[in-house]
């Protein structure tokens, strides 16, 4: 707790002072371009990922980076993502699993969340990508597997997506991005989902166009 307020203290003294013009812009009001949905894992931190400041992404953490489909339960993920498509009119959805997943590691381990009912509760959002695991990736095992559970996890949450009015709205307009990336922990590589190779593959510049999971693969996956 003390380095904590150790930082706080710093961000005050040194950070807020340099940038006290940016801050106090912000104080009237935000203008993210980006919602940008990932795993509450510590390991993952958006902002340094993408480089980006305060007010240019909208964030939405959970475990599993799962998004409940349109007809769930009222929850905080289905009305962060209508205030940011429908208020804050973001123009890009980035939905961001990463390496080492544990949500998804459980998923693939029912046991494991025995004495955890909430996550167990909760994972059944991420029922779908069990499902597809279990019966076209029945040949891979270990890290293989996790691998391939945690990309298909990512389509499974952009459909969940597309099931939302505001969103669906939107996309049929032709104004919002819907953009599947894993991101490895171990060597900062972040891959993106290709719609034409119906692959991930190592994000450049030139390969940021939109996901859709229409027609992906259900091929083994093994560019990460």
């Amino acid at each position: 707790m003390q380095k904590l307020v150790r930082g706080i203290h710093h961000f005050q003294k040194n950070v807020f002072r340099s940038e006290r013009a940016m801050f106090e812009r912000l104080a009237r009001g935000q203008h993210p371009d980006t919602l940008f949905i990932t795993c509450s894992d510590s390991r993952v931190n958006p902002n340094l990922l993408t480089g980006t400041h305060p007010g240019e992404l909208f964030i939405l953490r959970n475990a599993g980076n799962i998004v409940p489909p349109s007809g769930a339960p009222l929850n905080g993920e289905a009305a962060t993502v209508e205030y940011a498509v429908a208020v804050l009119e973001v123009e890009d959805i980035i939905v961001c699993g990463h390496s080492h997943c544990g949500a998804i590691g459980a998923l693939l381990d029912p046991s494991s969340t025995a004495e955890l009912p909430a996550m167990r509760a909760w994972l059944d959002y991420a029922e779908e990508t069990r499902q597809i695991v279990t019966k076209c990736y029945a040949d891979l095992e270990g890290e293989p597997l996790l691998t391939a559970a945690i990309e298909e996890n990512v389509l499974v949450q952009i459909e969940n997506l597309r099931t939302m009015p505001a969103v669906a709205a939107r996309l049929a307009k032709g104004d919002l991005g819907l953009h599947g990336w894993v991101y490895k922990i171990e060597t900062g590589d972040v891959f993106a989902y290709d719609t034409d190779a119906e692959q991930f593959f190592a994000l450049t510049e030139e390969l940021v166009g939109p996901a859709s999971t229409a027609a992906r693969s259900i091929a083994p996956i093994h560019s990460i």
